[in-house]
C-alpha cells in the first residue's frame, strides 16, 4: 500500500509558503473581491441612456417645421434633441456627437429624411425611438401599451460577471499558481535539491495541484458570499454540479500549468508562455461580455477552449438552474484538459 506521507507533508508546506506572503494572499483573495466591487457598481442600476437626435433646420419652413418636431420628441424623456443647420448636424454625426440626424418632411404628410451611421448601434436605438415617438403621436390614449419594469435575479450584468471571475480565478490559480511556482524553485536552484530527496516526481506534482485547488475553493468561496452578500447574486442551480465543475476546472488548469512549466528555466520564459495562453481566454471565453460577439468562423475555436467551456458551464447552473444533465459535459471535457496535461507534464518534467 502506498505511502501518502510524502504527498500531504509537500501539500502542507505549499500551504505554510503561501499565507507567509501576504502579497501573495492579497492577490489571490483580495484583488478579486475589489474587481467584482468596482464592475458590479459600475454596471449596477444604470440610468437611461440619453439618446441624442439633431433635427435639420433649412430653408424657409424648416425651422417651422423643425420646431414641430422638437415639439413631438420631447415626450420621450430618452430623447435629447436639438436643432441645427444641415451641416452642422452632418459634422456632428461624423465626430459622433449626435446618434441621429432627422430631416422634418417640406410640406405636411412628406417623409422625414433619416442619416444614420449603420457600424454604431446608438443609431439603431435612435431611430426606433424616434419611429415609436412619431407613432404614438397618431395613437390615442387607449391604444398605448401599459408598460411594467422588473429587476430580475439572474440577469443582471453582475449576475452574468461572477461565473467569469470565478473561470479566470480558477485559470490563474491554475497556471500561476502552480506553473509559476515551480519555475521559481527551478531558478532558485530548489528542485535540485529535491532532487537528491526519494521524494517521487508524481508526489510533488500533485502537491502543487492540491494545494492550489484548495486555495482557489476558499478564494471563490469569499468571491461568492462577497457576491451575495453586496450584489445579491444566487445559485439557480444543481449546488454539488456547480461544485463538480469548479473542481473539474481547477485540476484542468493545474494540469495545463504544470505541462507549461515542466520545463521552463527562466521567469521570462514562463511568463510568455503563461500570458501567450491566458490572453486568448481572457479576451474571447466571455469573461466580461458574452462570446456570441466574435464571428462565426471563430466560433468552433472559442468552444474549444477550456475557459469557455468552464465559463458556460457554470452560468448555466448559477443563472439557468441546470444541474448535472447539463454539467456532466463540461466536467469530462475539462477532466479530459487536465488528465492529458498531467500526463505529458509528468513525462516531460525536469529538475534541473
Amino acid at each position: 500500500m502506498r505511502d501518502f506521507s510524502p504527498l500531504w507533508h509537500l501539500t502542507l508546506n505549499r500551504f505554510r509558503e503561501f499565507f507567509r506572503e501576504p502579497a501573495a494572499v492579497f492577490w489571490v483573495y483580495g484583488f478579486p473581491l475589489i474587481l467584482a466591487l468596482l464592475l458590479g457598481s459600475a454596471f449596477r442600476n444604470r440610468p437611461v441612456e440619453r439618446i441624442r437626435v439633431d433635427v435639420v433646420a433649412d430653408g424657409p419652413g424648416g425651422v417651422v417645421a423643425a420646431k414641430a418636431m422638437l415639439d413631438a420628441l420631447r415626450h420621450d424623456e430618452r430623447l435629447t434633441a436639438v436643432v441645427a443647420h444641415a451641416e452642422e448636424c452632418r459634422n456632428r454625426m461624423r465626430t459622433a456627437k449626435t446618434d441621429l440626424v432627422v430631416t422634418p418632411p417640406a410640406s405636411p404628410g412628406g417623409a422625414l429624411d433619416y442619416l444614420v451611421e449603420p457600424n454604431r448601434p446608438e443609431a439603431v436605438l435612435a431611430r426606433n425611438a424616434v419611429d415609436n415617438v412619431l407613432l404614438r403621436s397618431q395613437l390615442p390614449a387607449a391604444a398605448l401599451p401599459r408598460e411594467q419594469t422588473i429587476d430580475a435575479i439572474g440577469g443582471r450584468y453582475i449576475d452574468f460577471l461572477i461565473p467569469g471571475l470565478i473561470g479566470t480565478n480558477l485559470m490563474g490559480g491554475g497556471l500561476w499558481g502552480v506553473g509559476f511556482v515551480i519555475v521559481n524553485m527551478r531558478v532558485r536552484k530548489l528542485l535540485k535539491r529535491y532532487l537528491a530527496t526519494p521524494m517521487r516526481k508524481t508526489d510533488f506534482l500533485l502537491s502543487l495541484v492540491i494545494s492550489r485547488t484548495v486555495f482557489t475553493f476558499i478564494e471563490i468561496a469569499i468571491l461568492w458570499s462577497f457576491a451575495w452578500l453586496i450584489f445579491d447574486v444566487r445559485v439557480f442551480g444543481n449546488l454539488l454540479a456547480l461544485f463538480a465543475l469548479m473542481l473539474a476546472g481547477s485540476v484542468c488548469f493545474g494540469g495545463i500549468g504544470l505541462l507549461v512549466a515542466c520545463r521552463a528555466t527562466t521567469m521570462e520564459t514562463v511568463s510568455g508562455l503563461m500570458n501567450a495562453i491566458m490572453l486568448p481566454m481572457y479576451l474571447l471565453s466571455g469573461v466580461f461580455f458574452s462570446a456570441d460577439r466574435f464571428p462565426d468562423g471563430i466560433q468552433p475555436f472559442i468552444q474549444a477552449l477550456p475557459l469557455t467551456v468552464l465559463i458556460d458551464g457554470v452560468r448555466s447552473v448559477m443563472n439557468d438552474g441546470a444541474g448535472f444533465e447539463v454539467a456532466w459535459k463540461p466536467i469530462l471535457i475539462l477532466l479530459a484538459w487536465g488528465v492529458v496535461c498531467f500526463g505529458l507534464a509528468l513525462r516531460l518534467f525536469r529538475w534541473r
